[in-house]
């Protein structure tokens, strides 16, 4: 994404314009933009003009709006269905975004077409200007994160993916905010009745031509940000596959992607499945070429914080209430939170969770901000979206049982001021 423009004042207000260029562009504006923003951006709009003679005169203009966001939607890129049997060049193009983010809200400025207060829905287009502002308050230190973080140059998926089967493919996209399923393949296996079975032998002979021919079109292979491609399944068949597209790149002479066999990384799942992924991103030869990745550091220490709350789990806490008196007593090592919390049409539960980021990263604790678009999100998600590694034990009923001393305590205190105040009064 493009950083077009940006105005910040002290106390928060002020408006940011970008340029989004691909899905992961599309996901930061779903993210930034909340209900009661302001929002320009180019639209279509139907305008209707009645003549004198009370015809009526119908067309479609392209146009700048500004609306009062009312509802924001998010629309993923759909995943192509299983094809076979066709060819197609190695997919080295610049991205482009087939995911969609739908505002919706009343026309907030005169426009020559459209009557003030009117509403409309604008669909957010790839590399076209988007101007988001926010009252006092709106860019908070997450927001402005997210926009910094967006518009570091040179991003991209950093993993392919191919979880596998026999006669099943996913193939996936990972970048550090998005885990795209770009095709799904299928391809019917008749069963090895015999030794000698050649139907079983040609199923096989389609399925490996057919997962050959989706990763030409869909994987990046030869893409400098490309890192590590992912071959994940349970039993042998990643082993079949990687010598299958070895085998096929010789015969065809494909220069770059015998060049990015170093790339290529076979690991054991035990199930041919998407979900299986934070299973593979967990195995050791992904964690020793992908430690320094965000989305490989969040799935290694969500692993911890379920292991730890097994063993010892006065270290490991979630849930808002209790993640946020850990985090009033400086306890808390490392965040984990995800970002549909900040999603949040209620302007004070986003200010809270804000409040518990900034409180973390002042004490010197590691924040880990999760993608819902990505497996590790949805698994925090399960867990109430909000969770704390510790750096030391606290018993929570030990903790709740302080909170409600102190909260008594202090209804005492208050209630002998009144009663002091009282007494004065009648004295008087």
């Amino acid at each position: 994404m493009k950083l077009i423009g940006k105005r910040i004042d002290k106390d928060g207000s002020g408006h940011v314009t970008v340029r989004p260029e691909d899905d992961e562009d599309m996901w930061h504006l779903y993210n930034l933009i909340q209900e009661g923003d302001r929002i320009r951006a180019a639209g279509v709009r139907r305008v209707q003009n009645v003549s004198a003679t009370g015809s009526v005169d119908s067309k479609r203009i392209r146009l700048n709006l500004t609306l009062a966001v009312t509802r924001v939607n998010w629309s993923p890129s759909a995943a192509p269905g299983a094809e076979s049997g066709t060819t197609a060049a190695a997919p080295n193009n610049a991205p482009t975004a087939t995911a969609t983010v739908e505002v919706a809200g009343r026309v907030a400025e005169e426009n020559p077409h459209v009557k003030l207060g009117a509403f409309h829905t604008l669909e957010i287009e790839a590399n076209k200007d988007v101007r988001i502002e926010k009252d006092a308050g709106g860019w908070d230190s997450v927001a402005l994160a997210r926009v910094e973080e967006s518009c570091v140059p040179g991003r991209g998926a950093e993993v392919a993916a191919i979880v596998c089967g026999e006669g099943t493919a996913t193939f996936c996209l990972l970048s550090e905010h998005m885990t795209v399923v770009l095709q799904r393949l299928e391809v019917h296996i008749p069963r090895k009745i015999s030794t000698t079975s050649s139907a079983h032998e040609k199923g096989l002979a389609r399925f490996y031509q057919s997962l050959y021919t989706s990763f030409l079109r869909h994987v990046p292979y030869s893409s400098p940000s490309l890192r590590a491609i992912v071959i994940a399944s349970p039993g042998w068949v990643r082993d079949a596959v990687f010598d299958y597209i070895m085998a096929e790149a010789s015969r065809t002479s494909n220069k770059q992607l015998l060049a990015a066999r170093s790339k290529f990384i076979k690991v054991h799942v035990n199930s041919p499945h998407v979900h299986s992924l934070v299973e593979a991103l967990k195995s050791p030869e992904i964690v020793a070429q992908m430690k320094e990745t965000k989305f490989a550091r969040e799935g290694m220490m969500l692993d911890k914080f379920f292991k730890m709350l097994a063993t010892d789990e006065m270290r490991a806490w979630y849930g808002p209430d209790h993640v946020a008196l850990a985090a009033d007593r400086g306890a808390i090592g490392t965040l984990l939170i995800s970002d549909e919390l900040f999603r949040s049409s209620d302007a004070a539960q986003r200010k809270r969770f804000v409040g518990i980021v900034e409180d973390v990263q002042q004490k010197g604790g590691e924040v880990l901000i999760f993608s819902s678009m990505h497996e590790s999100g949805q698994q925090l998600n399960q867990l109430t979206g909000i969770a704390a590694i510790l750096t030391f034990p606290l018993d929570i009923e030990v903790v709740e049982a302080e909170e409600r001393e102190a909260k008594e305590e202090e209804e005492r205190r208050k209630a002998e001021e009144n009663g002091q105040v009282a007494e004065e009064g009648t004295t008087e």
